[in-house]
């Protein structure tokens, strides 16, 4: 009769409290403490696993990372569900690609921000380089753009500028006669063993280890920063989500603008306080 008696307070207590405007609390979607966050190649991934102890410790949120090989589909895979963050890509190229996907995205936060750099493992400087020489760009059109922005600063070339995605087509000005050709960003390092050049992606450049000694420009984004900074993004119904602001925060902190220098050194810097 006891336990009877104490299961009866107990259930009349419940009662009581809900009755009083105060229900009993179930679990919700905004509950969940797994985050998947979707990365391009493995550069990034020892950063993330460091932020990831620190939601952990801090929130009890696991981030789980997810790995791809392309610019196209982490965005694709954010609005379809499939993931819940990405952080990946520049401010100018998620705009171009939200707009595509019918702005289902959202960006939450700044990261880093990482030069375009044009590498050669055959030349030493940009005047080694000769009439007829073969140069690698990435093939997507923010990073094209980028690209081809990174051979007008080396004086190799100019095109139109009018144009919104500018490609090798809307080159104006190539006294050497370059043979500039366009592949798939993740392929451009492959592609540089047999070019006498290549402009690559930073990312990729860390993954494949390329030395600071093979790189024959870097792009300057002292004048114009902002477009070039990248983002963490959300899918726009989900951005305001207090676990995605919590490991928003947690990233834009002292500890990780360290653990970019340690891990990075000069190939990418903490960009959160850029405007």
């Amino acid at each position: 009769m006891r336990n009877g008696t104490k299961f009866g307070v107990v259930a009349a207590t419940a009662l009581l409290l809900t009755s009083a405007g105060l229900p009993i609390v179930t679990a919700s979607a905004d509950t969940k403490k797994t985050v998947t966050v979707g990365v391009v190649g493995d550069t990034s991934r020892e950063l993330w696993e460091r932020i990831g102890k620190r939601t952990q410790k801090e929130y009890g949120i696991k981030i789980k990372l997810k790995e791809f090989n392309d610019y196209v589909k982490p965005n694709q895979a954010l609005a379809d569900g499939s993931l819940d963050l990405n952080a990946f890509q520049t401010k100018i190229f998620f705009d171009d690609q939200n707009k595509k996907l019918g702005n289902k995205l959202k960006s939450i936060g700044k990261t880093v921000i990482v030069p375009m750099r044009m590498y050669s493992l055959k030349l030493d400087k940009v005047s080694d380089i000769k009439q007829g020489a073969s140069i690698v760009v990435p093939n997507d059109a923010t990073n094209e753009a980028r690209a081809l922005d990174v051979l007008v600063q080396a004086k190799l070339i100019k095109y139109n500028k009018k144009v919104t995605d500018p490609t090798v087509k809307d080159i104006t000005v190539n006294p050497k006669k370059l043979d500039i050709k366009e592949v798939d960003a993740g392929q451009a390092v492959s592609a540089l063993q047999t070019a006498d050049a290549g402009v690559i992606n930073g990312n990729f450049a860390h993954d494949a280890h390329l030395k600071d000694k093979d790189i024959l420009v870097e792009q300057n984004l002292k004048k114009n920063a902002a477009p070039y900074i990248n983002l963490i993004a959300a899918p726009k119904d989900k951005a305001n989500k207090k676990i995605y602001k919590q490991i928003v925060k947690t990233y834009q902190t002292k500890q990780t603008k360290a653990d970019i220098k340690e891990l990075f050194d000069n190939s990418q810097y903490a960009a959160w306080n850029l405007k």
